[in-house]
């Protein structure tokens, strides 16, 4: 049995009196990368947050390695392990790269320091040649890059990643994907939100889709490729 890291049950959230999540079931094991899609306005990113303890959800429960965390802030979700690179970043401008990288480093739960500074530029090189800039100085790109380095300093054994890849140009995309891949050979666990399915699904093991704040789809990447019939329908692919 593959151990559980995340597991929502039942999830009912509101934004007001907007009804967003629907009753969502949804996990994360130990060393799977999920897929999650869906057009804009289904609840990808009202999930996140739900999980992230960001948004409390009406009903519903949460357990994060064995711990229920609705209600609880979500520094403390993230020190059971789980870090959140969320839509627009997040990033200190006022930082340099290397401050921004630095003030997160810690090990994992587990006492694991497999992500190190010296890791982490490895794996993102353009950081290295700019790393006396502040954050605000640097592109669009450079700053997704930045914000999943400063998640993987803290060592998680769960990365959550909003909008991998919206709004930045096809090359920094591609290598934004590449990461992707090293994180998950490197074991960590990833919730991946973007746009682009065939990219995707090219990296993940499981993926779900929602519509209108429900689980519509939740099956295997090849099980989500032979079905073109349900993409056009879901993702207007």
């Amino acid at each position: 049995m593959a151990e559980r890291l995340i597991e929502a049950k039942g999830l009912q959230t509101y934004y007001g009196a907007s009804h967003i999540l629907r009753g969502i079931d949804f996990h994360v094991d130990r060393g799977e990368t999920i897929g999650l899609m869906g057009r804009n306005g289904m609840g990808k990113s009202t999930l996140l947050k739900s999980l992230m303890g960001l948004v409390r959800p009406r009903e519903g429960s949460v357990v994060v390695k064995g711990r229920p965390t609705v209600g609880r802030p979500s520094y403390e979700v993230a020190q059971l392990g789980v870090a959140y690179v969320p839509e627009g970043r997040g990033i200190f401008g006022n930082l340099s790269v290397k401050e921004n990288l630095v003030m997160a480093a810690r090990p994992g739960t587990r006492g694991q320091r497999d992500w190190t500074y010296e890791r982490v530029l490895e794996t993102f090189p353009r950081l290295r040649e700019r790393l006396g800039h502040g954050g605000q100085q640097l592109s669009g790109g450079e700053q997704q890059m930045l914000t999943i380095g400063r998640a993987l300093m803290t060592n998680p054994d769960v990365l959550i990643l909003d909008e991998a890849t919206e709004g930045l140009a096809p090359l920094i995309a591609r290598e934004i994907w590449r990461i992707c891949g090293v994180i998950r050979a490197s074991g960590i666990s990833s919730v991946i939100v973007d746009k682009n399915w065939k990219q995707v699904t090219q990296v993940t093991d499981r993926n779900v889709i929602l519509v209108k704040g429900e689980v519509v789809f939740a099956g295997s990447s090849d099980a989500l490729r032979s079905q073109p019939q349900l993409l056009d329908q879901y993702l207007g692919v």
